[in-house]
């Protein structure tokens, strides 16, 4: 297992975004060859699923390295056109991103309107100590977010907003715990007419809880509201703790709620749990946290996938964390340019912004991989290109199928660049890379940090 010393780091990363390192996880076999959690090197929570124009856009929390409380500075967003593959594209949104809040980065979603995408998230309010809920705004998926209107949208202390666009146009917040509240948002998605009301939590609705007299339900927080085929279901994290994943549907956007039951059982290592529920390519997903990496817990989560059916009449089914993930939906495309950030399961790695936008894939050193899953090679590769940076004597990209210590179809030698984020292209032969494969990039060379990656890209 490997760790890494963020402060010894730093001097050789100035101006390097330093996140949590975690292992290098090829010396556990068992846990290398699973795709669950969907990102491995840092700590996730609450996820939040978006599709938009042919992709999923996955929007969370970021529990901060050996975190013993909910301390969240920042959010995440990652995209994937395949569901295994995805790509980090780093901090869009964070506490800074509100001049009015003082910490608490928790659980949000995104949505797009008007050309525009909507982040709505639960935060403290600096002015009063409360928990308020404030909305960002971006042109892009990615962003950045700014502020959208400079002051909270809503604040009555309670947390964890979710949002949905029904058929006619109107667009619903929903947020609350210990409470459900509900509030109609206006076309312009930052402001709303009338006032805030609660949505009755009732054990018909919800569910008994037993045991708490103050909560009778089982209703605890963290809602996913949506409509599929005129039914309305709101997914929730039930009877703390530890919670499970419930859900209920209505007729309405604001009920009759009937209770429907379980559909991810109490399990996994953190007391909490999220889930977010999208279609996406003709399939139905549903993500979740857990504490699976290692390290994980209660308060260092970890965003996972599992695709699933729905039954004949409209119920979801039981749904149980696995390692293995949801299966390929698609094949990434080695011929057009990948940023080395896009990642079906990385050892040993870390991201970082790059100076030349976006992101790249840094703190490498020997041993460490990159996998991608389901890339279509078609007739064959003759080239790989790839685009590095190294302040330090570089190394060698070992571009391997089907695993770690896979066959080898080429190697791209890295040189000392002068410098982190001096940036330089190399490429290399390929031979033998034919048909839909696992792709393995694994990085070999001396003590020490060897190289960084940005993108790469094969040729025919």
């Amino acid at each position: 297992m490997k760790s890494t010393s963020l402060s010894a780091a730093a001097p050789r990363r100035a101006g390097a975004l330093l996140v949590a390192v975690l292992c290098a996880l090829a010396l556990l076999p068992a846990v290398a060859r699973a795709d669950n959690p969907i990102v491995q090197h840092m700590y996730t929570a609450d996820p939040a699923p978006l599709v938009h124009n042919g992709r999923v856009y996955l929007y969370t929390g970021h529990d901060e390295d050996g975190s013993t409380w909910f301390t969240m500075k920042e959010w995440r967003v990652w995209s994937s056109a395949d569901m295994v593959n995805w790509t980090d594209h780093g901090s869009p949104m964070s506490l800074a991103t509100f001049s009015w809040a003082s910490k608490d980065a928790w659980a949000g979603q995104a949505i797009h309107r008007n050309g525009k995408f909507y982040w709505y998230v639960p935060v403290v309010n600096r002015a009063t100590g409360r928990m308020a809920i404030g909305v960002g705004v971006a042109d892009s998926p990615t962003g950045p977010f700014r502020d959208a209107i400079g002051r909270p949208l809503v604040e009555n202390g309670e947390i964890d907003p979710t949002v949905f666009i029904d058929d006619s146009g109107q667009a619903h917040l929903y947020w609350g715990n210990p409470n459900l509240w509900h509030v109609r948002l206006n076309a312009d998605m930052i402001s709303f007419s009338g006032s805030p009301t609660q949505i009755p939590l009732t054990t018909a609705g919800f569910g008994a809880r037993t045991g708490d007299p103050n909560r009778p339900t089982l209703y605890e927080e963290g809602s996913w509201v949506y409509k599929r085929n005129g039914l309305y279901y709101n997914v929730f994290a039930a009877k703390c703790c530890s919670e499970f994943i419930a859900y209920s549907t209505a007729p309405g956007p604001t009920g009759p709620w009937t209770y429907r039951g379980t559909i991810m059982p109490t399990q996994g290592s953190s007391f909490t749990n999220h889930a977010g529920i999208v279609d996406f390519k003709g399939s139905s997903y549903f993500f979740y946290h857990n504490g699976a990496l290692p390290g994980g817990g209660g308060f260092t989560r970890s965003v996972a996938v599992e695709k699933f059916t729905y039954n004949a009449d409209g119920t979801i089914p039981t749904i149980n964390m696995t390692t293995s993930g949801a299966p390929r939906a698609d094949t990434l495309n080695p011929y057009v340019r990948q940023e080395a950030e896009t990642i079906a399961w990385g050892s040993g790695v870390e991201t970082e912004p790059s100076a030349e936008g976006g992101m790249n894939v840094g703190w490498i050193e020997n041993g460490d991989y990159i996998k991608l899953k389901g890339v279509a090679f078609g007739t064959g590769a003759r080239t790989f290109s790839a685009r590095v940076a190294s302040g330090a004597a570089g190394g060698t990209i070992e571009v391997r199928l089907g695993g770690p210590t896979g066959t080898v179809v080429g190697r791209c030698g890295v040189s000392g660049t002068g410098g982190w984020q001096n940036w330089t292209s190399v490429s290399c032969p390929i031979s033998g890379a034919t048909g839909t494969q696992d792709l393995y990039l694994r990085f070999s060379g001396g003590s020490g940090y060897l190289f960084n990656v940005n993108w790469w890209q094969f040729g025919a």
